[in-house]
């Protein structure tokens, strides 16, 4: 943490924490909400296509492309799929909460 003065105010910067981080699904607006679902998407997405050679990705890609939409007119299995990736993410969330509460203090200041 750093403290300091900026435009003659009082300041203090420091690192976010990975609690700082945490999306807060019921607080969300529109806005913030479809900003969070691309964001999860493009995660989702990128994990997809990491396991796909060059010539699958494209094809997949293409595909996606082809069939986007700017309603919201999502099947049953993706508005799951989405529910239960903000799942796992608040259960990974957690659980890197719950280690780096029982790491011992040296070892986080190094």
């Amino acid at each position: 943490m750093h403290a300091g003065r900026v435009l003659r105010r009082s300041a203090f910067v420091r690192e976010l924490l990975p609690q700082d981080l945490k999306l807060k699904f019921e607080r969300l607006d529109v806005e913030e909400a479809t900003t969070a679902a691309y964001y999860l998407a493009r995660v989702v997405g990128a994990s997809h296509a990491r396991q796909m050679d060059a010539a699958t990705r494209k094809a997949w890609r293409k595909d996606l492309l082809s069939i986007h939409s700017k309603m919201i007119d999502a099947p049953p299995w993706l508005r799951n799929s989405a529910v239960d990736l903000v799942a796992s993410h608040e259960k990974g969330y957690f659980g890197h909460c719950r280690r780096y509460m029982l790491t011992p203090v040296e070892a986080t200041n190094s």
